[in-house]
């Protein structure tokens, strides 16, 4: 892999860094049948997954399709030669009628704006993913999901692992959970193989909790460090490992945890923005010593560790921030232990 930039300047120069495909990951794409679907291409990781895996089959030299499926237009993608499909996926036929691949990436759910429109969010997390589900028992399914779907633990224990029980709190995590169930269902009873992916946190620098305590520190907001601690993990790693993820599905489904390896301290991060930014944190609340955190020991036993640590990450965030780079406005709550977003 080429070495990393100190900084990252523009969307450009991120949007080709975070889409840049690992040698790994252009042998494996070389070995896998059958044509990809990314369903719910559109949000905020599925450009640089799509972008991703058209990059790494024109590396592979090989002939496959490559299909983003998105509820609008995309241009983006047709600029990057990769058919686009604008569909519907709440609409159960509308689905039905997508084209039947081998290989599925499952990207689409809601959880921004949870809280006054619960029944939006269980019919995006649950009535979506019976629609494809059902569409498609023959194909092998990549399903992104959350380590929201663990119970809060104690930060001494390290982390949830994939063979802890669920045990979700508030209603977006809840329906996290019932989207895994509908697809443990095709899985278990028709033989449909999956794998879902428990994300917690993806870092990006227009998102995320680095981009949260940053922007909170340099703009001289109050950071709330009662749940303490959380997991990051680079976005250009997520969409990596999750596109080889195609040879870990199983029937019954199977689980895999992806995150970085640290447990990262809310009060030194923002305390490291401080010093990069010249500003004191404005701090509040004390650890309680629980907090959502993932165990990602077993993908880092399949992947390897991650390419862009933590120190990095820090780095390209302050630098991204200073110059006023594009921020989401898609907060991620990382202060919220009562499930509520």
């Amino acid at each position: 892999m080429p070495s990393l930039p100190e900084k990252i300047n523009t969307v450009e120069e991120l949007d080709e860094l975070m889409s840049r495909p690992s040698p790994a990951l252009i042998d494996y794409i070389k070995t896998l049948d059958g044509d990809i679907m990314v369903l719910g291409a559109a949000g905020k990781i599925g450009p640089s997954l799509t972008i991703m895996a058209k990059r790494a089959i024109d590396a592979a030299g090989i002939k496959k399709n490559l299909i983003a499926v998105t509820r609008t237009h995309a241009p983006r993608f047709n600029a990057a030669g990769i058919k686009t499909i604008t569909c519907d996926l709440l609409d159960h036929d509308a689905v039905r009628k997508l084209p039947k691949v081998e290989n599925i990436v499952f990207m689409a759910g809601r959880k921004f704006g949870t809280s006054g429109c619960e029944w939006l969010t269980w019919a995006h997390n649950c009535i979506i993913p019976y629609n494809v589900a059902s569409a498609f028992t023959d194909a092998r399914i990549v399903a992104f999901s959350t380590g929201g779907v663990y119970p809060i633990v104690k930060v001494k224990a390290g982390g949830s692992r994939e063979t802890d029980p669920p045990d979700p709190i508030g209603e977006y995590s809840m329906s996290c959970l019932g989207r895994e169930r509908i697809f443990d269902y095709f899985s278990a009873e028709k033989g449909e193989k999956v794998i879902h992916i428990r994300l917690n946190y993806a870092l990006d620098l227009r998102y995320g909790v680095l981009v949260d305590i940053a922007t909170k520190v340099f703009n001289s907001e109050t950071i709330d460090v009662t749940q303490g601690y959380f997991n990051g993990i680079w976005q250009g790693d997520v969409c990596d490992w999750v596109l080889r993820c195609f040879q870990y599905v199983s029937s019954p489904s199977a689980i895999l945890n992806v995150s970085g390896h640290e447990i990262l301290s809310i009060r030194a991060v923002a305390e490291t923005f401080g010093r990069l930014f010249g500003k004191k944190p404005i701090i509040t609340g004390k650890e309680n010593g629980l907090a959502y955190l993932s165990n990602a020991s077993k993908a880092m036993q399949l992947f390897g560790k991650t390419t862009v640590g933590t120190e990095k990450l820090i780095q390209w965030t302050a630098h991204w921030v200073k110059i006023g780079g594009e921020n989401l406005k898609k907060p991620t709550h990382f202060e919220t232990q009562n499930g509520k977003y």
